[in-house]
Formats: C-alpha cells, structure tokens, sequence
C-alpha cells in the first residue's frame, strides 16, 4: 500500500489490442499471469518483494482488468502468443521466470511449449488444464453465464463486501480457505477481476484446449504449488501436473484454497525465492 501503483501502470498497443501493463525494478524477468476473474493486483503480495532483485511484469490479459477484450474469439493460444508479443513490446530479451494461477497457468504453460526459448522457470499455482478437458461445456457455460450476471451486480459493491469479515467470506469462499482473515483492501482487489467481458470467453476457450498430452514438452524446471483445500480445481491434478511434466515438482500448503499466492504470502513468497534462486 505504500507504492504508488499508477505510477508503475501504462497501456501498451499488443497485437492490435490496448493491454494494462505494471512494471517494478530492474534485473532478470519475472512475469506474472492472473487466472479467470483475475486481474494484475492477483500478484500484490509478491510484486514489491520480488522487484528488489528482479524486474517485475504483471499484466492484466485480454478482456481483464483494463485490457481490451480483443476482436478475435480467445484462446489458450492466443493468450500465450499476447505474452510473447507483450515481452517483445516490452523490450524483454532474457528468459523469464513465469508464474501463472488457475487459467493463468493454463497459460504460462502453453507458453513454455509454444515459445520455449520464452520460459526460464514455469511456476504453476493451482493450474487449469487437466481437469478443466474431461468438464462438459455446456452444462458449465450456462451456469457461468448466470455467475457472470450475479458477479457484474456485485462489482459496484465489491468494496462494500471486502470491509465485513462476514460478506468476505460469503463472496470469496469458493477460491480462498479463509477469506475472512484476509486484510479488507486485498480482499477488494481480489473481487475487482470479477465481472470483465472476457470471462465468457475465455472459459469458453480453456474447456475446448487440450493440454495433458503436450505437457511432457515442458522443458524447463517447473514448480507446482497448491491448495489442499482448492475447490475451484481438484488438488490431484498437482499430481497429475508432477507426474507429466519432466523433473517438476509440487508443493502442497494445507488449509489454503485456489489463490495460494494471496492466501500465504510468505510462505509462498519463500517456495518461490528458493525456487528462482537455485
């Protein structure tokens, strides 16, 4: 709270499209994807600890945040190909260490197949892509179209919700274990992702895109950190994750749901500095 997060916040023109963009510190890249219903502030709890040895790129992806909803249909593809074009705008010559929760590990890594040379280290923090292919469209996209409404209503009140324990709870219980212990201003910019144009979409496109078969293609050194508690996406698919993708290994925090990364700060703040630093 002590940064002045506008300050580190500009628009870029990727791929035809206007993308929100933060930026801290100098050194070797770090870049952090949010997942559906996410935004970049998913990543405050480690953005102001991590620029102080590294550059830092959290980026809000299409039809999220303050990023354009882009004019072709979205896909698990195409997201990758906005963060390679997005590095390119940025002018990120090296590798980079890249974290991405739920679809936004989805996409970290695809990224990490599609554009190895890309992906440094992959962190994967309660990642889609195994469960979320054998889920039937239909039946899931019809019951996301009414959370979508239910969530748009709310959005004006997000702030109204975050201050009592209680409210926090009943909004947030189904991505965190606790979200009444949750500081009131974290909680506020954990709701403000939800009720974008591009949840539908991308939904959409991460229950048609197949992935089990083509993480055995990840090469780079691969951490897995989850929740034993995430209800969002089952905590066997750490396994599955583990099991399919060379040399990886996973983590597995107790009484911490799908947003590990808000939820644990330090303890996963620590999974994470002992990982880059190896």
């Amino acid at each position: 709270m002590e940064i002045d997060w506008p300050a580190q916040t500009r628009s870029l023109t990727v791929d035809g499209g206007r993308a929100n963009v933060v930026e801290l510190g100098a050194g070797p890249p770090m870049l952090f994807v949010h997942g559906l219903s996410g935004c970049w502030q998913n990543w405050l709890e480690q953005l102001p600890v991590f620029a102080a040895s590294h550059r830092v790129i959290a980026v809000d992806l299409p039809g999220f945040g303050d990023s354009e909803l882009p004019e072709r249909e979205p896909s698990i593809p195409g997201y990758a190909r906005f963060l390679d074009r997005l590095c390119d705008r940025l002018g990120v010559a090296e590798p980079a260490v890249v974290v991405g929760n739920s679809m936004g590990g989805f996409v970290a890594a695809e990224l990490a197949i599609a554009v190895p040379e890309r992906v440094e280290r992959l962190v994967l923090v309660s990642a889609a892509g195994i469960s979320s292919d054998r889920v039937q469209r239909r039946p899931v996209l019809t019951t996301a179209r009414a959370i979508a409404l239910v969530t748009a209503w709310g959005a004006s009140r997000h702030e109204a919700f975050a201050r009592r324990p209680g409210l926090r709870r009943v909004a947030l219980s189904f991505v965190a274990r606790h979200p009444e212990r949750m500081p009131a201003p974290l909680a506020f910019e954990l709701m403000r992702g939800s009720g974008r144009p591009g949840f539908l979409p991308a939904l959409d496109a991460l229950l048609g895109y197949p992935l089990r078969e083509r993480l055995p293609q990840v090469a780079c050194p691969t951490l897995i950190v989850w929740g034993e508690d995430d209800r969002v996406i089952p905590v066997k698919d750490a396994s599955r994750f583990e099991r399919l993708i060379p040399g990886a290994r996973k983590v597995v925090l107790p009484d911490t749901g799908h947003v590990a990364m808000l939820e644990r700060p330090v303890v996963f703040n620590g999974l994470l500095r002992s990982f880059v630093d190896e």
